[in-house]
């Protein structure tokens, strides 16, 4: 797993420190926080990317659509910058949310855009990732 610094800007977007950020939800299962909208989950997975976290990973994807295993390894270095593009529900009061996204990616001298429509549902207070409603990659 790759470690960021506690100081250093969030790589999800949001500008603050990653310990105030996507970190305090990395440390949930220490601390008891959980990303309280739909699109702080995705920013928290999208961050759990670059850091090669595939037991958050696995933590916040919904049981029923789970794989039993993610191998990310490798993958960490070449994330670049997320971009949220629209939110639909998603919040506090809301039980289900989509966020649609464009994660920038650069692998060797190759620029990659994997955009997505993501699918959330909160269970028992915590959201998950349910799934891809729709994207594509781009090169």
């Amino acid at each position: 797993m790759c470690e960021i610094d506690a100081q250093a800007p969030c790589p999800c977007g949001w500008g603050e420190p990653y310990e105030a950020c996507c970190g305090r939800f990395h440390a949930g299962e220490r601390t008891g926080e959980h990303a309280p909208t739909a699109e702080a989950l995705m920013r928290s997975r999208y961050t759990a990317f670059v850091r090669e976290d595939a037991a958050y990973l696995l933590r916040t994807w919904d049981p029923a659509t789970r794989p039993a295993d993610l191998d990310v390894t490798g993958s960490g270095g070449r994330w670049r910058r997320l971009l949220v593009l629209a939110t639909t529900g998603g919040g506090p009061f809301d039980d289900t949310g989509t966020v649609e996204f464009e994660a920038h990616a650069r692998d060797g001298g190759r620029r990659d855009v994997q955009h997505e429509v993501s699918a959330f549902r909160r269970d028992g207070g915590r959201w998950t990732y349910t799934g891809s409603v729709g994207g594509v990659s781009r090169g």
